[in-house]
């Protein structure tokens, strides 16, 4: 996710990439909308042959609309561009492998992108939202939350936490250990020498080379081996490297550190001063975009947008991906080998999310112990069986016979098809464990789905 699936995507888009392909793509969301839409009717019509509530309906319809569009697809078409013949695109000169599977991998990142928007607001807050969110469980929950207020129980885990603050001496919580944190000034009694409180030194042994080693309790905050976290360490070891080279580079290591810290410090002074002086009408809209940045963008979508700036660029796509550049035999170069681990990667990622998510256990909902198996099946055919027979003779004719835009690339057919038999997203689960909704139906659709159908 932050390593190596933008070091593939970037490998395998900005040198593939032209401007001209860019207007191209506006057919993907068109294709997404019809998607969604034959998977949720399918998802309506089998929940009232099952004669599903409003909840377990919605839990159908969350397995049906999100498809997987990351592990999964992304691994195929890898391979499938390496192994099928006839994915050549004829409106491309010397369209080979490579190229095919850069376009598949471009199709599938944008068809996740929309699917990632959809699934974290209308999934998570209205199909896989929690029970007290249905009025017809509000009562329900209610009463549970009643009975988990009448607990008698008056034991206390850590004695202060609860707001009573009076405890006996032998009811008086010890710490197993002491963690100390860099900057602050409070000692207990009991780290002290004396009754007077005077605070110990932390103690200081030395290693084979004379080097002064801190005890096993001094852990920096940061968790870093900065010296400078302890003056008296700091102290020795300067001593210790006041003369030669190894002196020469510690001075330096510390000017740089500081210089570094004060540019810093004072580059967010300045900003925040900057930011202070602008209007309101400024300010807001400011606002609005720092927040999108930081809550939709991630790693993926970085290396994405990076591909793109530097595929629109000539300039820039020539200095990164010209034969025997200084930047093309040191970065580029890196950057593929690291994208070369991601498929991998995200097999063994996607094996240990199975693993993970199939272990037998006991149902928390009485409803989902009654309804478990017919909830199963549904979301299976839902996702699985119908909107793979109602979408397959759309694609096919409409790659057939409306070849417009990348719906005449081959490749762009073999990512629809995909993607519309594709077992149900495994972002669901998290979403399920999150506000417990049929967890354990939603572990066996995942071992059905990926590891049976």
């Amino acid at each position: 996710m932050w390593i190596f699936t933008p070091c593939l995507i970037f490998s395998k888009l900005a040198k593939q990439l032209n401007p001209s392909q860019l207007a191209d793509l506006a057919v993907i969301p068109v294709i997404f909308v019809i998607q969604t839409a034959v998977s949720y009717g399918v998802s309506i019509g089998v929940s009232k042959l099952f004669r599903f509530r409003k909840r377990a309906t919605n839990f159908v319809t969350a397995m049906s609309v999100f498809g997987n569009s990351n592990s999964l697809p992304i691994s195929l078409i890898i391979s499938l561009s390496q192994t099928l013949k006839g994915l050549s695109w004829d409106q491309i000169k010397g369209d080979h492998s490579g190229l095919v599977s850069a376009r598949g991998i471009l199709y599938l990142l944008i068809f996740q992108q929309l699917g990632q928007v959809v699934r974290w607001s209308w999934g998570f807050h209205i199909l896989l939202a929690k029970k007290d969110q249905y009025e017809e469980y509000r009562d329900e929950c209610i009463e549970e939350g009643r009975y988990r207020d009448d607990d008698t129980s008056s034991e206390v885990l850590i004695p202060g936490l609860d707001g009573n603050t009076e405890s006996s001496d032998d009811e008086t919580y010890v710490p197993a250990g002491r963690t100390p944190v860099g900057g602050t000034a409070g000692t207990s009694p009991a780290d002290s020498d004396d009754e007077s409180g005077t605070p110990k030194k932390p103690p200081v042994t030395m290693n084979e080379n004379s080097n002064a080693v801190r005890g096993p309790d001094e852990v920096p905050a940061d968790g870093l081996n900065d010296i400078t976290t302890f003056p008296h360490i700091r102290g020795m070891d300067q001593a210790e490297s006041s003369k030669g080279i190894r002196g020469i580079l510690t001075r330096f290591q510390f000017a740089l550190r500081e210089a570094f810290s004060r540019t810093k410090e004072r580059m967010h002074r300045l900003s925040v001063r900057a930011y202070s002086k602008l209007p309101q009408y400024i300010k807001a809209p400011l606002e609005k975009i720092g927040n999108f940045i930081s809550e939709f963008m991630n790693p993926p979508l970085w290396a994405m947008l990076f591909s793109i700036i530097v595929a629109s660029v000539p300039r820039l796509q020539q200095l990164f991906f010209e034969k025997g550049s200084f930047v093309k035999n040191s970065v580029t170069d890196a950057v593929v080998q690291s994208g070369n681990v991601a498929v991998p990667m995200i097999l063994v990622v996607l094996g240990a999310n199975l693993a993970n998510n199939t272990k037998e256990s006991e149902a928390k909902d009485p409803e989902e112990a009654k309804i478990g198996s017919r909830l199963l099946i549904a979301s299976l055919i839902s996702r699985m069986v119908l909107p793979t027979l109602i979408m397959t003779p759309i694609i096919a004719l409409t790659a057939k016979y409306i070849p417009v835009s990348i719906v005449d690339d081959p490749i762009f057919i073999v990512v629809c098809f995909l993607l519309t038999g594709a077992p149900s997203a495994l972002q669901l689960a998290q979403i399920c464990q999150i506000n417990e909704v049929y967890e354990g139906v939603m572990s066996k659709i995942l071992f059905q789905s990926y590891v049976v159908w």
